[in-house]
């Protein structure tokens, strides 16, 4: 089932204002990837520059940017990369984790509801217009949203693992998260605290571990290169599935950010004591999703209004991003 696609459009002279709106697209990935849970990858489908951004990764791996690289032709090597794209994406990411990382961490400390119902809305309202994008759906497609719902809905409610320290094994747990960063459903910090290396990483970070940080930045180089081969490849033979496949992650993923919980278990370190984030707080390894109480000592629950309220404008901020992608499509 071959389907003839491209992969991108093709690659228009871009002005300042352009860029500059590339950049603000990267801010939303990385306001996306602070929060566990929230896929970078789902925001960069929702605002249209996945495919680009695939496009333009899977670049730095093929032959002909490498050829030139090491034969330090560095002009052709710079033609052929997209540069351009990929420095202001990387730019509005960047300066996400500088900006925005300490409020949405005190956001998600001590209104998690509220934070979680407007990623939800955001989330929900994606999956309908990504799967609008497809034209046409078959049992095919529909087989490989469901699969991809199924299997999201399944990795994110797994209990995080006890794992190695190897070099070996950062070095994986780079390349898998780094891939769960840019790939919409599941987020890359979830990936790992899934395999146990969240408070690992976190440590190597505070305490300037430079030869533990270099295996996993290794594996993260690696692995979203590969990555990046293997979906621009399906893309451009089966971008339909493809599409379809991606939207049943971002489905499944709802389960992770259903804005009512319960904490179950926290993650331990070595010595038994209970493991912390780098904002002082217990790291959650088990929650259950409940429904919100209608009550608070008698009264009625402002905060389900509340919640209701930003999931509906994440729910808005979708359809009108949508509708300006269309005007200028149109234009």
């Amino acid at each position: 089932m071959t389907e003839t696609h491209p992969l991108t459009p093709a690659r228009a002279r871009r002005g300042l204002r352009d860029y500059a709106g590339l950049m603000l697209r990267g801010v939303a990935m990385g306001a996306s990837d602070i929060v566990p849970g929230v896929s970078g990858g789902t925001m960069a489908l929702i605002l249209g520059i996945y495919e680009e951004l695939i496009d333009s990764i899977r670049e730095i791996g093929r032959r002909r940017f490498l050829l030139a690289l090491f034969s330090a032709d560095l002009g052709t090597a710079f033609r052929v990369l997209n540069w351009p794209f990929l420095v202001a994406v990387a730019a509005g990411i960047l300066t996400a984790f500088l900006t925005l990382a300490h409020g949405l961490e005190w956001l998600l400390i001590h209104q998690p509801v509220l934070l979680w119902s407007f990623f939800f809305g955001l989330v929900l309202a994606s999956v309908f217009t990504v799967a609008g994008r497809i034209p046409r759906w078959t049992p095919p497609l529909a087989l490989a949203l469901g699969l991809g719902a199924v299997g999201a809905f399944v990795i994110v409610g797994l209990v995080p693992a006890t794992t190695p320290n190897s070099y070996a094994f950062l070095f994986v747990s780079g390349a898998l998260a780094i891939c769960a960063m840019i790939q919409p459903g599941i987020s890359g910090a979830f990936i790992l605290v899934l395999l146990g290396k969240y408070q690992y990483v976190l440590g190597a970070l505070t305490s300037g571990d430079i030869a533990s940080l270099f295996f996993v930045a290794a594996g993260a180089g690696i692995g979203i290169i590969t990555f990046a081969q293997i979906v621009g490849y399906f893309f451009k033979r089966f971008h339909d599935l493809t599409l379809a496949l991606l939207t049943g992650l971002m489905l499944g993923s709802l389960r992770k950010i259903w804005p009512w919980k319960v904490d179950l278990a926290w993650l331990t370190a070595p010595d038994g004591s209970f493991a912390l984030d780098s904002a002082g707080e217990r790291i959650v390894t088990l929650q259950r999703n409940v429904l919100p109480e209608l009550t608070v000592n008698g009264a009625f629950n402002v905060e389900i209004v509340l919640a209701l309220g930003l999931a509906l404008a994440g729910l808005g901020v979708v359809l009108l991003l949508e509708r300006f992608a269309t005007m200028r499509e149109a234009a």
